[in-house]
This record gives structure tokens, sequence and C-alpha cells, in this order.
């Protein structure tokens, strides 16, 4: 068995548990780090599709049980590895109903990461286009802030397109595993390829967790334990430890992909995202996107055998990305399942959210018979150990010394991205640890 012995014990190296051990770390503490997955940023296939078959939960082939598809990575850094590197603070109910306040962690992060829209130049000609369509037919749309810094990368953009989706290969996108390599330079233990099973507990108190690494039996004791392995991974740790609640509800900020074909050139290699909208009174946040070259025909044969034929087509693609503010619902369950249906109101927003995309396509010049919409996806499993339900505005467990901090314990959907705001959960988090 491999036994070890720390201040803090942290479970998952995405964007939360990333921030919440290089700040620890900061601050003098000693931390352990388990992360499921490996380090994959150096490998040869990392940002290929073949990568996204190797890093991600079933090959990307897991499923709700009404269907949604969700890509869930298993890797350093989390769902940094494979996000549009696009940056939201978080919105105004967050301090308003929850009593959450972020805006120092979010502004800290914000100057720390240089956080800004791409230079207009580098939005891409066909995305640009989109937006200038849209605030024509009164959707305004602005440049969507990144985290990304094309002085990081000589050849981005024109190596990048909308590949980043599968991991960044030109080194443009931050990455939480660049948090982590300042932990560990900082003196934080990684141990990759660490499977948690569950949060040991003793008098009602957190004392460590045990798992495995790489096939041996690994026990770390530990004052306090931060779980961060995301909205389907925590939930279910803690069920695992013996917590009941967590996993009861889901929010997925459920995705729909809306294209029409031009006769010019489309938003086919062009960077994903540069341009968004958010329409807090509609429930719904809209974007310039397309799926990858080799992932189109999958998603669009999904909705029609016919539209997979239009694959030679890609580069002419005008497309459209609604991410939804579903209601909690489903659930991640003890037996494994997945559950995430929509709701009366999210069906009705969807459909609103659709005819405002199939508006602006036509607007920018796409063909109206041409217009297609891809099955509904989840993209950010979150909301599973919820604020003011199954943690408190510290991120604390009913079980003294264990704590949340990731996307489930959201209160309610974001629709929109959630990496800022995770990092300033982090952020948080780690000044109360202290």
């Amino acid at each position: 068995m491999l036994e070890l012995e720390t201040d803090v014990v942290v479970v998952g190296s995405g964007p939360g548990g990333a921030t919440v051990a290089r700040e620890l770390v900061r601050r003098g503490r000693r931390v352990v780090l388990l992360e499921r997955g490996a380090d994959e940023r150096r490998r040869f296939y990392y940002g290929s599709y073949l990568g996204a078959l190797l890093y991600t939960d079933r090959a990307s082939l897991l499923f709700t049980d009404e269907g949604l598809n969700v890509v869930r990575p298993l890797m350093l850094g989390g769902a940094t590895g494979m996000y549009c590197g696009c940056a939201a603070p978080p919105p105004a109910w967050m301090k308003e109903r929850y009593g959450v306040d972020l805006d120092h962690e979010v502004a800290e992060a914000e100057a720390e990461l240089r956080v800004a829209p791409l230079p207009p130049e580098m939005r891409g000609a066909a995305s640009t286009r989109l937006a200038e369509a849209a605030s024509e037919a009164g959707f305004p749309f602005v440049p969507q802030a990144k985290f990304m810094s094309p002085g990081r990368a000589p050849r981005f953009p024109g190596a990048c397109g909308a590949h980043c989706m599968l991991g960044c290969r030109c080194g443009a996108k931050w990455n939480a595993a660049e948090w982590v390599d300042e932990a560990v330079a900082g003196g934080a233990v990684l141990h990759t390829r660490a499977r948690v099973d569950r949060v040991t507990v003793e008098g009602g108190r957190a004392t460590g967790v045990e798992g495995r690494r790489s096939g041996r039996p690994l026990r770390v004791r530990a004052g306090t334990v931060v779980v961060a392995a995301g909205g389907i991974g925590s939930p279910r740790l803690l069920q695992a430890s013996g917590l009941a609640g967590p996993g009861e509800g889901l929010t997925m900020d459920a995705t729909l992909m809306v294209y029409g074909f031009s006769r010019g050139r489309g938003i086919g290699g062009e960077p994903p995202m540069t341009w968004s909208y958010e329409d807090d009174a509609g429930g719904y946040m809209l974007s310039t996107l397309v799926d990858p070259w080799l992932l189109y025909p999958v998603m669009a044969g999904l909705e029609s055998p016919r539209r997979a034929l239009t694959w030679p087509r890609w580069r002419n693609v005008l497309g459209l990305m609604v991410k939804l503010k579903d209601d909690v619902s489903g659930g991640v369950f003890p037996d494994g399942r997945i559950s995430k249906p929509l709701t009366p109101r999210d069906r009705e927003r969807l459909g609103r959210a659709e005819a405002v995309c199939r508006r602006i396509l036509v607007q920018a010049g796409a063909e109206p018979h041409s217009l297609f919409a891809t099955p509904l996806r989840g993209t950010h499993p979150s909301g599973t150990v919820r604020i003011g339900t199954h943690v408190d505005t510290d991120l604390a467990t009913s079980v003294r010394g264990l704590y949340v901090c990731d996307a489930s314990v959201f209160p309610e959907a974001l629709d929109r991205p959630t990496v800022l705001t995770i990092l300033a959960l982090g952020k948080r988090l780690a000044k109360h640890l202290g």
C-alpha cells in the first residue's frame, strides 16, 4: 500500500482542484493532489481525435438515460484540456440569491491569466459576419473573453480552428494543468492515475481518502479533504463515502448546435466561440461555433443520415451554439446511471433560442433550406452538490473537514462558460482554509 500523510488532500486536478492546491501551497500548507487521469499534454495524440477517445470517459460515448452525450475528460487539468478557452464571470444571482461574492477572486484570476477577447483580426471573418448579422437582428453579440494568449503560440490561429475542443496543440490556450505545475514546483505531491474510492470519516470528521494508484492500494491521511472531481465524479465519491443527498438533481447547460450553409467561407477552421450573446431573461447563451471537422458528420448524421452528406461543405458552414440554462432535474445515481430529462420550461427556452439562431443564420447569408439542428448534448455537468442544498457557502459538507470545489456546487445552471467561476471558488475556498 502507498500511504501518505499531509495537511490537505485534493481529489481532482481540474480548475477547482488545481486552484485550491496552488493557493494552499502558496500559503505554506502541505498538499497531496490526486488525479484519476494522466498528464496527456506531451503525448503525440494530445489535441487529436485519437486523443479525445483515449482521455475521455468511455471514449466520449458517455450518455444520460435520455440520450444526451456527455464528454467528460479524465486527465490532468480536467475539462480545461478540452474546453474552448472561454471566460465569463459568475452571474449576478450567485451573489444576490446565494450570498457567494466572488468579485475579488474573479478580478484576481482575470489579471493573473490576462483574460481578454482575441484581437479583432483573430476572431474569424465568418464568425464576425455572424456576430454583425446577429446585432442587426437585435441580438448584440460581443467579443468573447478568452483564456487564450496568441503570443504563446506562433502558429495560432492558423493551426487552431476548432481543434482546441480536442485539446490545444498550438499552446495558446491556458490549461489548469499549468497551475498544477506551479503547485508541484511549490512542494505539492502529485499522483496521477490515482482513483479515489472513498473519503474516510471518523467521528463525523474527514480523515483522508482511500483508493488505488496504478493497481496499488492508496491511503492518504489528511486533516482536510477537498473533493474536486467534477459534476459527475464528486457526487459519486460522496455517495460512496456515506453522504446522503449528493447526486440528487443535475444541471447540464444543455447545448444545441444550429447550422446552415453559405456560398462563401464559413466558420469551419476559425477559432471557436469568438463572439457570444447572453439572454439572462430568456435563459440561454449563443456563440459562434462549429463541431470539429471529423466530429461534424457524426453529429450531423445523428440528426439525419442525409445531413452527414454535407460533410464536404464543412468549410462553408455557419454555426451557432445554444447553451441552455436548464432546470435542476434527474441526477447522478449510485448505480452508475446519469439522468437529465428536460422540463417543459427547458423545452420552451430551447425552442425560442433555436428560432433566434435560424433567424441570425439567414441574416448572415445561410441558405434557408440548409438549416438544421444537431441533437441536444450535455456540456457542463454541474449542480449535483449544490450550494444551499448539499454544501454551505464555504463549500463545506455536513462532514467536518470535507469540502467540494468544482462545477457540482453550482446552485443553478450557469448557461455560460464555467471555468472562471470555478477558479474564483477555488481561490475563495483556499482563503477560507488558510
